[in-house]
C-alpha cells in the first residue's frame, strides 16, 4: 500500500497536458499492479534471473588475488605436550656444547670447540652422534595425503583425514623453537612474512565462477613489491590493498598451477613450488617438490595448508643462514642434530645413490584479499614462465661421514656424555 500511495502522490504533482495524462495512465497501472500483488512480465523475468540472496557472488571478472600474511611450519600440539613428546623436548646448542666440552680444567683451543661446532653445523653429515634426538610422535599432525596412500608412518589430521604425510613434524615437533606460540623461530619466521617485502607472496585465481564450487581454476603465484595494508594496530592485515607484481627481480617466483574449488576449498594439482622466505633481511628461498595448496576461501580471506616434499638442503640452508648458533639456542635447537634427523626421516625424491633428498612437510598459511595493479599484471603476462630453479645442492665441498667420524674421534676433546 505504501508504494501505491507514493505512486498516486507523484501522479498528482504532474502538470496538465498530454504528457501528464500519459504519465497518469502509467502511474495508475503501477498502482493497480501493486494492489493486485502481481508483477509485470519483464520484472518477473528479471527476478527469475537474479540469484538467491545467499548465493555466493563470483569475484569481478572471475579473478581474485590474495597476499600471504601468516606462515608457520605445521606443528600440532596437545594440551600438555605429552601426546607428541612423551619424553620431553630436545636439548639445543648450549646444552650440547657443555656436554662436549665440560669445564673440567682441561685446556681446549677455539678451533677444537666453538669453530669445530660451527663446522658441524655448516658442513653436516649423517654420521651418528652422541646425542639422543627426540622425534615427535602420536597419531595427529597437520598436513595432506601427498602420496594418496595410508601408510604405517602416516598421521591423522585434526579433522580426521587419514594418510597425512608430514615427516618434518617428527623433526620439529619436540623442539621448543618451533612450538607455537612461544617458539622463537616460529615467531620470527612469521613476523618477517609481513615485515620484509622480499617475502611478498601472492596467489591469484582466475576463471572463477564461484568461490564455493568450480572444477577449473587457474592459479598464478607472484611476488609483490609493496607493503601490506594493515589496521590501526599495525599487526592485522586488512583486505582491499593493492600490490604491484615484481617482474624484474621476482620473475623466478612467477608460477602457474591448476586447481579446483569444492565446498569453498581450493585444491591445486601437485606442482614444484619455489617461494621466498627471508628472515632478518637475509634473502633466502625455499623449494618444495609436488606442492599442493588446500585453502578455505572467502571474498576477503584464504586460510589452510600448503603441503609437499621439502628439499632438505634448501630448507637447512635457509634455517642456518637465518638463525645463527646464538639464535638457535633461544629455543634449544641444534643444527647438526636436526640435519641428521632430516636425512634419517626423509621420505621422497631419492638421488642416484638411493638416498632421499626431500621430506614430507606442511605449512599453515593465511592470506588476505588484495588488488593487483593492472599494468604490472600485463608485464607479468609477457614473461615466459620459468621452471622453478633447482634446489640448493648443499655446501660445495661436503664432508663425508668418515671424515666427521674421524674428527669426532680425534679433535673433540671430550665427547663422552656425563
Amino acid at each position: 500500500m505504501t508504494s501505491s500511495f507514493t505512486d498516486i502522490l507523484l501522479c498528482k504533482r504532474i502538470p496538465a497536458g498530454l504528457l501528464a495524462a500519459l504519465v497518469v495512465l502509467a502511474c495508475g497501472y503501477a498502482a493497480a499492479v501493486h494492489a493486485a500483488g502481481t508483477v509485470p512480465p519483464a520484472t518477473a523475468a528479471s527476478a527469475a534471473a537474479e540469484p538467491p540472496a545467499d548465493a555466493p557472488t563470483p569475484p569481478p571478472n572471475g579473478t581474485i588475488a590474495y597476499v600471504l600474511t601468516d606462515l608457520h611450519w605445521a606443528v600440532w600440539e596437545s594440551a600438555d605436550g605429552k601426546t607428541e613428546c612423551p619424553k620431553g623436548f630436545n636439548e639445543g646448542n648450549r646444552e650440547h656444547f657443555k656436554k662436549l666440552f665440560p669445564q673440567d680444567g682441561k685446556q681446549r683451543t677455539l678451533l677444537e670447540t666453538q669453530l669445530r661446532r660451527e663446522v658441524d653445523a655448516w658442513y653436516p653429515t649423517t654420521a651418528p652422534e652422541q646425542f639422543n634426538f627426540l622425534e615427535a610422535g602420536g597419531p595427529t599432525a597437520y598436513g595432506l595425503n601427498l602420496d594418496y596412500k595410508i601408510g604405517q608412518t602416516d598421521f591423522t589430521g585434526p579433522d580426521g583425514a587419514k594418510g597425512v604425510d608430514n615427516q618434518l613434524y617428527r623433526v620439529l615437533g619436540c623442539i621448543r623453537n618451533y612450538r607455537p606460540p612461544e617458539g622463537a623461530i616460529q615467531g620470527f619466521d612469521n613476523d618477517e612474512v609481513t615485515k620484509d617485502v622480499y617475502n611478498r607472496v601472492i596467489v591469484e585465481l582466475s576463471g572463477v565462477e564461484s568461490l564455493v564450487n568450480d572444477d577449473d581454476v587457474q592459479v598464478m603465484i607472484y611476488r609483490g613489491r609493496d607493503p601490506i595494508l594493515l589496521d590501526a594496530t599495525g599487526k592485522n592485515a586488512i583486505p582491499g590493498g593493492s600490490q604491484r607484481i615484481d617482474v624484474r627481480w621476482g620473475s623466478k617466483f612467477i608460477q602457474k598451477m591448476h586447481g579446483r574449488i569444492k565446498g569453498g576449498v581450493l585444491t591445486t594439482d601437485p606442482s614444484d613450488f619455489i617461494y621466498p622466505w627471508a628472515v632478518f633481511y637475509i634473502a633466502t628461498d625455499e623449494f618444495m617438490h609436488a606442492a599442493r595448496f588446500s585453502l578455505n576461501l572467502t571474498p576477503t580471506r584464504a586460510e589452510g595448508v600448503i603441503g609437499g616434499y621439502l628439499d632438505i638442503e634448501s630448507w637447512y640452508s635457509q634455517m642456518n643462514r637465518s638463525y645463527s648458533t646464538h639464535h638457535q639456542s633461544y629455543g634449544q635447537s641444534s643444527a647438526p642434530s636436526m640435519y641428521k634427523a632430516l636425512r634419517r626421516l626423509a621420505d621422497g625424491y631419492p638421488d642416484e645413490s638411493g638416498a632421499n633428498t626431500a621430506i614430507s612437510a606442511a605449512l599453515l598459511a593465511r592470506w588476505t584479499q588484495v588488488n593487483l595493479v593492472p599494468a604490472s599484471k600485463a608485464q607479468a603476462a609477457s614473461i615466459a614462465l620459468q621452471k622453478p630453479a633447482p634446489p640448493y645442492a648443499g655446501p660445495p665441498f661436503p664432508r663425508t661421514i668418515a671424515e666427521e667420524t674421524a674428527e669426532n674421534n680425534s679433535q673433540v676433546a671430550s665427547a663422552e656424555l656425563r
